[in-house]
């Protein structure tokens, strides 16, 4: 099942989401009359494991990590599906990586593998946006406008060995399956929660496959996970 956010005049609705409507329990919302798209979920933090595929370490010259590596974006980092991306003045090197991600659906600590699915609400996409000129990873990684997140949550899905791919102004620039990460998604959820209390609505993202890569003003990302969906953002100028 999908479930979708959409912001409405009355504020925000949460449903179920069928070709192009939210079903709420007050009634059904046409995604672009009624409203637009939310970000899915409304997190404290997005937890975002790095370098967690093999051939990406390669090609940025990273060392394997014995553990999960990982960062924080903070809410202000969300935009929706089809939210444009700033492109913003600090930087001359913008780059995209698109991210399967989990939602946490209730307060957790020190969760089990073996329980992950019990506390994951459902999976969704994350395009992980860096400022890749910036000096330390909070100031590349946490930045407004960071964390495009969406289109919706996917409720059934094993995140294990699914494709995904990315396009970039029409051109394919990632494809890869899920089961080439290094720590699947049940370590890293597992992992973090010894680490920090989850709360619901937070987001993990689970890292990017090779050739992350950058983008400029009038480029359209679109970050498709087989059984979840496509995230699309296009990069505007920041003077829009």
């Amino acid at each position: 099942m999908r479930l979708a956010r959409i912001a409405i005049p009355d504020g925000p609705v949460t449903g179920r989401y069928e070709d192009g409507v939210v079903r709420a329990d007050d009634g059904s919302y046409e995604v672009g009359t009624d409203g637009e798209l939310l970000p899915p979920c409304d997190p404290s933090a997005l937890y975002c494991v790095g370098r967690n595929y093999a051939a990406t370490l390669a090609q940025m010259e990273y060392d394997r990590p014995d553990e999960p590596d990982f960062f924080i974006k903070p809410p202000a980092s969300l935009l929706a599906h089809e939210e444009p991306i700033p492109y913003l003045e600090f930087t001359n090197e913008l780059t995209y990586a698109g991210e399967l991600a989990a939602v946490i659906d209730e307060r957790c600590h020190d969760v089990s593998e073996d329980e992950v699915s019990d506390v994951v609400r459902g999976y969704t996409i994350m395009n992980d946006v860096d400022a890749l000129d910036q000096q330390g990873r909070t100031a590349r990684k946490a930045f407004d406008g960071s964390g495009p997140l969406g289109p919706w949550l996917e409720t059934d899905l094993d995140p294990t060995e699914i494709d995904m791919h990315t396009d970039v102004a029409g051109e394919r620039r990632q494809e890869a399956n899920t089961e080439l990460m290094l720590f699947d998604p049940y370590e890293v959820v597992a992992y973090l929660s010894k680490r920090f209390t989850f709360r619901p609505g937070d987001v993990v993202a689970f890292g990017s496959p090779a050739n992350p890569g950058l983008v400029e003003p009038g480029d359209t990302v679109e970050i498709t996970y087989e059984g979840v969906g496509t995230l699309r953002n296009t990069v505007v100028d920041s003077s829009e």
